[in-house]
């Protein structure tokens, strides 16, 4: 288990023990350790600015047309642009959805791979059934396909008396394509998400051919008390909004009231779409915590996605899920890779929640390190696995780009865990939490992982911003070196393409300082070049905190 923070000298708060994997206090990681990913570096999603996404979506869309007669389709076909994903090599992938006669074909999606020079590779086909049907004139009414609805919704506990819409469709996604309705009928599922059940009738005999549950995204507000007022992506169903944004794999906030239960508690739902009030409370109906936990697991989600293409934190569209409330004064956060979800105590008297968005960001990359190198954690690599978290937190608060809680180099700067306004740690300058090490030496493995992290973090800094005296978004750093070099930055953007790498590609379970050094070198080889500044700046950073070869 791995929680926020170790218990620091200075402080004197009395600290709970964590009781799950990815916390920021002293506990030990659970989680099975995995062999490093690899994948052909050619083969990589690109990422794509939203302007270049936007010229490949508008490209794609002029060329509909020509795309449909060259890949088979029927004369009363056509092809809408759903997105563009492009390779590192050019290669170029663009998912369509399809209508026939001007009706949606649901199960008709295509995915198109076209290399570099424009030429067509291959097409990902949901359906190989050609998409025709003798007639577009129903032979049972909306209404009976509504009933129909309304029936299969009821089953599972809907107590709705009529649906939200309907339309006609051409249904592909089981066997020969026919003419359906697709109607949907508000509710809940069964562990009370709001939800959109779609019911597909065949629109020949009145059967039932598939249903599925979905849920409707809205755009909220977030009141938080850390990072402003801030949109948060939400679900609506009916007249009843909830804290489940499906845009994000489904990513849901829960209210464990101040239990330390080991289940979910109750999701948030509202019926506006307003969340929190900007001010911590210690009542277990607070919204506002809920709302910053919200905004975080979004901010993270996206930074890991945009950053490095990751979707996720195993890299599978799935969403985690987020607890606040948890215990009476718990002054801790903590990820657990078993229940796969983030869990936030409400700090000293339950009105300092650990809600922070660099809190977020490290404890949910926890499970990024979890299911990649899955770093031991205990000794060297235990600190690897704390500066990780710390180094891709970071990553969030830059990306999030808020203007209440601007990016740093100080992590938890926001909770005040220390009681006088200082963060727990300092990535310029780690000793100056008292604990922390500058500098590798043998004695490093012997310290606990949240300050044997410090050369790690040291590491991150020194290669982002160099060494020296300066002021960054309005603090002021002066990271020394251990060898008195002067040290020139190549940007924080590259650092962390280069960490990420490292991670994914080159560290194993075991990984020291020693083996860090040499997966980031590998790393930045990769993407660089072994005779690049950037490879060059990496040596010097390790031989900065005494990391050689």
């Amino acid at each position: 288990m791995s929680p926020l923070y170790a218990r620091h000298k200075r402080t004197t708060l009395a600290i709970a023990t964590a009781v799950a994997a990815g916390a920021l206090l002293t506990t030990g990681l659970t989680s099975t350790a995995t062999a490093a990913a690899k994948a052909p570096l050619a083969g990589a999603p690109t990422l794509l600015s939203n302007s270049a996404r936007t010229a490949l979506i508008h490209k794609a869309q002029a060329d509909v047309t020509e795309t449909a007669q060259q890949i088979g389709l029927g004369a009363k076909e056509k092809l809408v642009v759903k997105d563009v994903v492009k390779d590192v090599d050019g290669t170029v992938h663009t998912r369509y959805e399809r209508t026939y006669a001007g009706l949606p074909v649901l199960g008709g999606d295509i995915v198109v791979h076209t290399s570099k020079a424009g030429r067509t590779e291959g097409i990902t086909k949901a359906t190989k059934a050609a998409i025709k049907v003798a007639s577009l004139k129903p032979q049972v009414t909306a209404a009976k396909a509504e009933k129909t609805a309304l029936s299969a919704a009821k089953t599972l506990g809907s107590t709705k008396s009529a649906a939200d819409g309907a339309r006609k469709v051409i249904w592909a996604g089981s066997g020969k394509p026919v003419l359906a309705y697709e109607t949907v009928v508000g509710g809940f599922q069964d562990d009370g998400t709001p939800n959109k059940l779609h019911v597909i009738t065949d629109a020949a005999t009145g059967k039932k051919l598939f249903s599925y549950q979905g849920i409707e995204n809205a755009t909220g507000t977030g009141k938080t008390l850390y990072s402003g007022t801030v949109s948060l992506t939400t679900t609506l169903s009916g007249s009843t909004y909830s804290l489940t944004d499906a845009s994000r794999g489904g990513h849901k906030t829960y209210n464990l009231k101040h239990t330390t239960s080991s289940g979910t508690g109750t999701l948030f739902t509202n019926t506006t779409n307003t969340w929190g009030t900007g001010a911590a409370s210690s009542s277990t109906t607070d919204v506002t915590a809920a709302a910053d936990a919200a905004y975080g697991a979004q901010e993270t989600w996206d930074f890991y996605k945009n950053t490095f293409g990751r979707s996720g934190i195993k890299n599978d569209g799935v969403g985690a899920y987020s607890r606040v409330h948890y215990g009476s004064s718990y002054v801790n956060a903590f990820w657990d890779d078993d229940c796969f979800c983030m869990t936030y105590g409400d700090g000293d008297s339950n009105t300092h929640p650990l809600t922070s968005l660099d809190v977020a960001g490290h404890e949910m990359s926890h499970g990024v390190t979890a299911n990649t190198a899955g770093l031991n954690y205990s000794g060297e690599s235990g600190g690897l696995n704390e500066a990780t978290s710390d180094i891709f937190g970071t990553g969030v608060e830059f990306y999030a780009a808020n203007s209440s809680d601007v990016g740093d180099y100080l992590i938890g700067e926001k909770i005040n865990i220390n009681g006088d306004g200082t963060p727990l740690r300092y990535m310029d300058q780690p000793s100056k939490d008292g604990s922390s090490a500058n500098y590798w030496s043998s004695s490093v493995k012997n310290l606990d992982v949240h300050y044997s992290s410090g050369v790690a973090n040291h590491f991150f800094y020194l290669l982002s911003e160099g060494s020296g005296a300066k002021t960054i978004n309005g603090v002021s750093y002066n990271s020394p070196t251990y060898n008195s070099s002067t040290l020139t930055g190549i940007g924080r953007d590259k650092a962390l393409q280069i960490w990420y790498k490292a991670l994914t590609e080159y560290f194993t379970s075991t990984t020291n300082y020693s083996g860090a050094r040499a997966g980031t070198l590998s790393a930045a080889s990769a993407l660089y070049g072994s005779s690049s500044t950037e490879y060059a700046a990496v040596k010097a950073a390790w031989t900065a905190v005494n990391v050689t070869s």
